[in-house]
């Protein structure tokens, strides 16, 4: 239960209190400062606590925004401030200084104590959160005139149509704004009227994709149309887990990384399940299927390592980047530039229809095509823009760019013996491994070539990743693990090779999403004593390698299997206790979909 302490005189027929009560507040109420100083020492530590202002008139949304958002330890909107137990001290240091202020004998507020103390938050440099209200109310009227033009304006502004609008994302795909969100807000609010939550929602949209890829797994013309159809259901509850999330404000970071992981896993199970398909009709595509989940993998890799590289860049423009931002004042180029992405809602769209009226072969086919033309758009315009922009990146790109490349306990060994140009190095190794492994396959040529990977990967982090194309260094050594994963099963031609490199990669890619999750929560990366039981990119890769040379196609599978198993059990552990009892702030991720 939260607690929300009035200050000053009630206002006859205000519905304050009971707007409190409704968000979930104990009421509580303080004539004078000493009196709501008392109170607020009185409330227990681990409850968030409010100060609101007894005059205070506006929107209950406006409310909802200011005072029960998890996400901030401090929040304020004008005439009242709210904290969580993390931002209580803070708020009780304010609240003293303002009761040492109060002159001798005062005991009614005069003006907005709530306000005063949130003057006070600012002072001490506390990071107090203020939501944008948009066309909501929120104010402390001084006199009768005043507070009723305000009523005014509060009646003129349909609360509930604002809270809609604001659950859905902001920034969103063209697919997704005008084909889902306009009717999955509403399905928003039902599940929240009901007491459904955004991990409810996103757990059933797990469940539906499953029930998707089971459906293509019949290789029938009725369970890929059935498939197509689940699909795009999964991606509206998708939709809907995140407004909801935003609709009712239950932001939590179980949440996000549900939310996150659960995309990655319905969106390759189901390329399994197509695979599984198509192999029923006797077309093995497990190739395409594997090729399109590595494409995809270090499309989000690119993604995610420009990202952390620019977080806090200092000097971070480029003409690139004013290029691009012109275009965008431009209406039509906007859609344009974010369809040509293949984000998420576009690639499963595509993907639904092309399973119902084609074959899994020509939607492998056209994923494949679609996706590189996005990779190469994206990867190229970032380029650009990094060796055009004059930036110095801080040491948390650095490591967090380290953290992403996931070098394990064969790099750690070599140390910085040979330290050279970053990008360089790990081109190099990649191209050495990945190439060997599709001329030679299972030979002792590809162990060579792993063994030359493993010692430019250690060349290629032997310094601080802060150069301007240092953030390409992580996705290159995706490419070449995955890559190399891919060649070496393809080479060995035998059923159920393709399949169990597919688990395998599968195992390793979450281990890096999780990785990319807990650094964008600000929880830190995945712990050391994981990435070195797991044997780290260029570990992995080395072994793979040997085992091809070393044993039969058949012994191979099975290998490959094994290990399958054996990594995904490890990270799927530890990642599920990191998150389940993780103390990492909330958080919801409002960026553009992947």
């Amino acid at each position: 239960m939260s607690t929300a302490i009035l200050t000053g005189q009630p206002v006859p027929g205000s519905s304050l209190e009971g707007d409190l009560r409704s968000l979930g507040f104990d009421v509580r109420t303080a004539s004078g400062i000493t009196e709501a100083a008392a109170l607020l020492a009185g409330v227990p530590a681990g409850q968030r606590v409010a100060v609101v202002d007894a005059r205070f008139v506006g929107h209950a949304h406006a409310l909802r925004l200011g005072l029960t958002d998890p996400r901030f330890p401090l929040s304020a909107i004008p005439g009242a401030v709210t904290a969580q137990p993390a931002g209580r001290q803070a708020l009780i240091r304010a609240m003293t200084r303002e009761d040492s202020a109060e002159p001798a004998g005062g005991t009614t507020l005069v003006d907005s104590l709530a306000d005063r103390v949130v003057a006070a938050l600012d002072a001490e440099g506390a990071d107090v959160h203020r939501p944008e209200l948009g066309s909501l109310v929120a104010t402390v009227p001084g006199d009768p005139q005043t507070r009723n033009e305000a009523r005014q304006a509060v009646a003129a502004v349909d609360d509930e149509a604002v809270r809609l609008k604001s659950a859905v994302k902001a920034r969103d795909g063209f697919f997704t704004t005008y084909f889902i969100s306009p009717y999955s807000r509403y399905i928003a609010r039902w599940c929240a009227r009901r007491g459904l939550t955004p991990n409810q929602v996103t757990t059933a949209s797990l469940i539906t994709a499953l029930i998707a890829a089971g459906c293509a797994a019949t290789g029938t013309r009725g369970g890929f149309v059935a498939a197509g159809v689940l699909l795009l259901a999964s991606f509206v509850l998708d939709c809907t887990d995140g407004q909801l999330a935003r609709y009712s404000l239950q932001y939590s970071t179980l949440g996000a990384w549900l939310d996150a992981t659960f995309d990655r896993a319905k969106e390759y199970a189901y390329y399994a399940g197509l695979a599984l398909g198509a192999a029923r009709g006797g077309d093995d595509v497990w190739a395409l299927a594997l090729g399109a989940m590595v494409l995809q993998t270090c499309r989000h890799v690119v993604d995610f390592s420009f990202n952390e590289a620019n977080h806090d860049a200092t000097a971070n423009t480029s003409p690139t980047a004013a290029l691009s931002d012109r275009l965008d004042s431009v209406g039509w180029t906007v859609w344009l530039r974010r369809m040509i992405v293949l984000p998420i809602g576009e690639r499963w769209a595509m993907i639904a229809v092309l399973t119902a009226v084609t074959t899994p072969r020509i939607t492998f086919y056209a994923l494949l095509v679609g996706c590189a033309f996005a990779a190469t758009y994206t990867t190229a315009g970032r380029v650009l823009r990094s060796l055009t922009r004059k930036a110095k990146r801080t040491d948390r790109a650095a490591q967090a760019l380290a953290d992403l490349a996931d070098s394990g306990p064969l790099v750690e060994l070599l140390g910085r013996s040979w330290a050279r140009v970053n990008v360089l190095a790990a081109a190099i190794g990649a191209v050495v491994v990945a190439g060997s492994a599709v001329l030679w396959g299972a030979g002792w040529q590809t162990v060579v070539g792993a063994v030359v990977y493993v010692l430019f990967s250690a060349g290629a982090v032997g310094r601080p990743l802060k150069g301007a194309l240092d953030w390409l260094v992580p996705p290159v050594f995706r490419a070449a693990e995955y890559g190399t994963v891919l060649a070496l099963a393809a080479k060995a031609d035998v059923n159920g090779a393709l399949p169990a490199a597919y688990g395998l990669v599968a195992a390793v890619a979450y281990h890096h999403y999780d990785t990319v999750y807990r650094i964008r929560g600000n929880a830190g990366a995945s712990p050391r004593w994981l990435v070195r039981a797991i044997g780290g990119h260029e570990g992995r890769t080395l072994v793979v390698a040997v085992l091809a040379a070393l044993l039969t196609a058949s012994q191979f599978t099975v290998a490959l299997t094994v290990l399958a198993v054996a990594v995904a059990l490890v990270v799927l552990v530890e990642s599920i206790r990191f998150w389940a009892s993780s103390g990492a702030p909330a958080v919801h991720d409002e960026g553009e979909p992947a």
